[in-house]
């Protein structure tokens, strides 16, 4: 339960907690999403996801590639969609399905 939900407040409140201290944009930086998820009491094993929802596709390999070696951005995204389907919710994770 508590990946559940975890992962759903990535959904709901991580777009709008960005919005709040850097403005509206395409795309955050690898530092802008990092320091929201530590400072605004979000679950860290969930930055990858973060990852995955806001930073640019092109920067997304490289930032993995650095923080998260072991970890396969595509893989983890699958895992994660499944997770999602299987408990019935997307919300604003829907933006998953695009990237």
């Amino acid at each position: 339960m508590f990946k559940y939900w975890s992962i759903k407040k990535y959904g709901s409140k991580l777009l709008p907690t960005l919005e709040k201290y850097y403005g509206v944009k395409n795309f955050y930086t690898p530092s802008e999403i990092r320091t929201t998820v530590y400072q605004q009491d979000f679950n860290p094993d969930y930055l990858p996801l973060a990852y995955l929802l806001f930073l640019n596709s092109a920067d997304v390999k490289s930032v993995f590639a650095k923080e998260f070696p072991l970890i396969c951005p595509e893989n983890y995204k699958r895992e994660t969609l499944a997770y999602l389907h299987k408990k019935q919710y997307l919300g604003f994770l829907h933006i998953l399905n695009q990237h």
